[in-house]
C-alpha cells in the first residue's frame, strides 16, 4: 500500500492568525485601536498563550504593532508609507510574475483559472470581502509559481502592511471592473507564458491600486499634525 501523505493538522495560533487578520483586514478595527487581550481571549474562547503567538505573527506581517507594557494596536498607513512601499511591491509582483510564466505547469495554471472564476463570482454579486480573498489568494499563486523563496518572504513583509488598505480603498465601479479585466489578462498571459507582459501588467495592477490608495487617503481626516491614515475601516 503506497505511503499517503500526511494531512496538516492546523494549530490553534494558525487559526487565530487567520481570523483576526480577515477581521484587520475587512475593517473591523480603526487604525491605532489597541487590542485588549481579555477581550480577545473571551471572544475566542482562547488562553492568552496561543493568543500572544498570534499577535506576534500578524505584528511581523505589519498589521499590528506590539509595545512592551502597552499591547497591542492596529497599524495604518500613511501618504509616505504609500509611496515608499508601492513601487517595492509592484517591482517585487513583476519579476513574481516573469518567474512564474518560465515555471508554472498545466496544474498551476488550472488552479490559478479555478480561483479567478470563483473571484469573478463574487465580484458578479458585489461580495468584497469574498473578492478580496481570492484576488489576495491568486497572487499568491502568482509568487508560489515563480518558485523564489527569498522573493515570497520579502513579498510577505511589505504585503501584509498594505493589506488593510487595500480593502479599505474601496473601489469605484469603474475601478473595480478595471481589476478584474485586469485579472482576466493576466490569467491569458500565464496561459500564455507571457513572462514579460505579465510583469508588466502586475505592476501597472499595483500602479492604479496604489492611485485608488492615494485618492483614499486625500479625502481621509489628518491628525494634529496633519498626517493622515488609512487601513483597518472599509
Amino acid at each position: 500500500m503506497p505511503e499517503a501523505p500526511v494531512i496538516a493538522r492546523r494549530s490553534l495560533t494558525d487559526e487565530l492568525v487567520e481570523r483576526l487578520r480577515d477581521l484587520i483586514v475587512e475593517g473591523a478595527f480603526q487604525p491605532g485601536e489597541r487590542l485588549g487581550e481579555k477581550a480577545l481571549c473571551e471572544r475566542f474562547g482562547v488562553s492568552r498563550t496561543p493568543l500572544r503567538e498570534a499577535l506576534k505573527i500578524l505584528a511581523t506581517e505589519g498589521l499590528l504593532e506590539l509595545s512592551p507594557n502597552r499591547g497591542a494596536r492596529i497599524a495604518g498607513l500613511s501618504a509616505s508609507d504609500l509611496e515608499e512601499l508601492f513601487p517595492l511591491l509592484g517591482a517585487l509582483e513583476a519579476l513574481a510574475g516573469e518567474l512564474a510564466a518560465a515555471r508554472v505547469d498545466e496544474a498551476g495554471i488550472a488552479e490559478v483559472r479555478a480561483l479567478h472564476y470563483q473571484m469573478v463570482a463574487h465580484y458578479h454579486r458585489g461580495e468584497l470581502a469574498g473578492y478580496f480573498r481570492l484576488n489576495q489568494q491568486i497572487h499568491e499563486r502568482f509568487l508560489a509559481a515563480a518558485g523564489n523563496a527569498t522573493l515570497a518572504a520579502m513579498h510577505r513583509s511589505l504585503s501584509g502592511r498594505l493589506r488593510p488598505a487595500r480593502f479599505a480603498a474601496n473601489m469605484s465601479p469603474a475601478r473595480w471592473r478595471q481589476a478584474v479585466a485586469e485579472h482576466e489578462e493576466m490569467l491569458t498571459l500565464l496561459a500564455a507564458r507571457d513572462g514579460a507582459a505579465l510583469g508588466a501588467l502586475l505592476r501597472r495592477h499595483l500602479d492604479n491600486k496604489a492611485e485608488s490608495l492615494r485618492e483614499a487617503l486625500d479625502g481621509a481626516p489628518g491628525d494634529a499634525e496633519g498626517r493622515r491614515s488609512l487601513g483597518g475601516g472599509a
